[in-house]
């Protein structure tokens, strides 16, 4: 089908299994991947999304997750029965880029959160969205915060110094322009370098912009 997104189905119970390709059969834009070894070449294009469904995100369930985006290499929507928001973080880290209760997982919401996915974006239902950004604000003023690092991991300093780099400024003048040594921002630049595995400070600014950092 022109147009379709094809996604490879996983559940920890064939129940569960059998209820979600129930589901996707009613959606006209999704097709699922069929794996078994009838299936002519055709049938067996790749796939560009995974779903996942479990009841619970405890620890075993984590592990699978983990698993199968290291297996498959794809962004996983997940179908859960309950998800504590503890547990969100976890989730998110595992490769999932959408969640869906499974009391919400309708044909169309289905079809939303896969192309969603499938396209590199994702989304959490309201209230989880919510509630991870305040973890994600609790862990910036809890550890971050007192380490002096933000976010994306770089010292204020650090990222400062990489800014004033974009701009075209030399060692000499960032140096003068913050009121440090010559050496201190080349220990600047050389420590993040390291830290970040980078080549030199062309491919430090690239790094930075490309996520997002400045």
């Amino acid at each position: 089908m022109s147009g379709s997104v094809i996604v490879r189905v996983h559940a920890l119970d064939p129940i569960s299994e059998s209820g979600i390709l129930a589901q996707l059969r009613e959606c006209p834009d999704i097709r699922v991947a069929d794996t078994s070894a009838s299936a002519s070449a055709s049938q067996h294009a790749s796939p560009s999304v995974a779903l996942a469904v479990v009841d619970l995100v405890d620890d075993d369930a984590t592990g699978w997750l983990r698993a199968l985006h290291r297996r498959d290499g794809l962004p996983l929507v997940l179908v859960v029965g309950q998800l504590d928001s503890r547990a969100l973080v976890t989730v998110v880290e595992s490769g999932v880029r959408a969640v869906t209760r499974r009391c919400e997982a309708t044909p169309a919401k289905l079809s939303q959160l896969l192309r969603a996915a499938a396209a590199h974006g994702g989304e959490l239902p309201p209230d989880l969205l919510g509630q991870l950004l305040d973890q994600v604000g609790e862990l910036n003023r809890s550890l971050l915060g007192p380490r002096g690092l933000g976010l994306n991991g770089l010292t204020h300093r650090e990222n400062t110094v990489l800014r004033l780099v974009a701009d075209g400024l030399s060692t000499r003048e960032i140096a003068s322009q913050l009121a440090y040594s010559e050496r201190t921002i080349k220990a600047v630049m050389q420590e993040l370098t390291t830290r970040l595995y980078l080549r030199n400070r062309a491919h430090a600014v690239a790094y930075a912009v490309r996520n997002g950092w400045i």
